[in-house]
């Protein structure tokens, strides 16, 4: 029982993903400039599924996945100056860093070699990190963020992990006012790609493989939409995108070629979906055409998701959300439906009353 231990719902093994158990656990020991947060809500992530699956090659079990997470401040460091008792605040996938390296300096935390995710990372006393499917989380100040008001608890949490994995590569591409800016694959991260492309000022289009979602990326905001299954779908916008935004989360049948030839002269394309498998195949005479650029991105620096949440808070940006009580069942129904894309666009577990005290 808090505080000596916490109790949240953890993946018992590869092979029992989708049937989470009531565990018990203890946190790592409390820090100078660590916050304890009581957890009101947590987005369930596609990684959460990888995870718990074994896809992505985790080891560790029993594991709490979770890493979207919103709550209240009940504990904090005596060193902490960012939050007091009683803020609301969130806390996404990142959990830890040196914060003293060039990089951490550079506003680049998330890139550090000692950086640590939320669950499933050891801490160097050995304590193993578990997530937000649980009554509390503890973690440093510096990845704890203030929620401002306007934003609802369910709503926000999503995108302490999707919303920023597709803001900060928008912004650090130039999404802007007079871009054209592609988001590939319209799911999770997908969806916010054009929430917040749009919100930046970009001219955005919507990549999918059907015609399926192209009503729903209208109503987010898209200027466009190309279907990939037709024929010919990227002749008459050759050469015209200045960025692309890749979420896409499978490589089935997938040729990353035509995507490419989208593209401007130098025009990049950053990829953030993480697919299972053995990834692209690309010849480098496939860039000649354009000169383009491939790269990736890795969540968000501190400053960052404070903007968007901001962002998020000034130009009145809503996640589509479906809640779903936390629990047992719950989790489980959660990870199997994201697991079976049967979501729109991303679940919220809440009522975390109802099951930790």
């Amino acid at each position: 029982m808090y505080p000596e231990t916490f109790e949240g719902f953890a993946i018992p093994s590869a092979e029992e993903w989708n049937r989470p158990k009531r565990f018990e656990f203890k946190p790592k020991p409390f820090g100078d400039y660590d916050i304890d947060v009581k957890i009101i809500a947590c987005g369930v992530c596609g990684s959460d599924v990888h995870t718990a699956t074994g896809g992505w090659g985790n080891k560790n079990w029993p594991l709490v996945p979770g890493h979207e997470i919103i709550g209240h401040a009940v504990k904090i460091g005596p060193k902490v100056t960012t939050v007091k008792v009683g803020d609301r605040v969130g806390v996404g996938a990142q959990i830890s860093a040196c914060l003293d390296c060039n990089i951490c300096k550079e506003d680049n935390e998330t890139y550090c070699k000692q950086q640590l995710d939320t669950y499933g990372s050891t801490y160097p006393d050995g304590t193993l990190a578990h997530g937000g499917y649980s009554s509390h989380i503890r973690a440093h100040e510096h990845f704890t963020f203030p929620i401002p008001e306007k934003l609802q608890s369910e709503l926000a949490a999503p995108m302490l992990c999707a919303g920023l994995t597709a803001y900060s590569p928008l912004v650090r591409n130039g999404a802007g006012p007079g871009k054209k800016v592609g988001i590939l694959g319209i799911g999770g991260i997908g969806h916010f790609g054009i929430l917040f492309s749009k919100a930046l000022g970009a001219e955005t289009y919507a990549i999918s493989r059907s015609a399926r979602k192209k009503d729903d990326a209208t109503a987010m905001g898209a200027d466009g939409f190309l279907e990939t299954q037709v024929e010919g779908w990227n002749k008459g916008h050759e050469m015209t995108f200045d960025l692309i935004l890749s979420t896409a989360s499978s490589n089935d049948d997938f040729s990353l070629t035509p995507y490419l030839s989208l593209l401007k002269v130098h025009g990049k394309f950053i990829a953030v979906g993480l697919p299972e498998g053995e990834g692209w195949r690309l010849a480098p005479q496939d860039l000649l055409a354009n000169g383009c650029l491939i790269g990736s991105s890795h969540l968000g620096s501190r400053k960052e998701t404070l903007a968007m949440l901001q962002l998020a808070a000034d130009e009145d940006i809503k996640s589509w959300v479906e809640t779903i009580p936390v629990g047992e069942e719950g989790c489980g129904q959660a990870l199997k439906r994201v697991h079976e894309n049967d979501v729109r666009y991303r679940f919220t577990l809440v009522d975390y009353d109802k099951q930790f005290s």
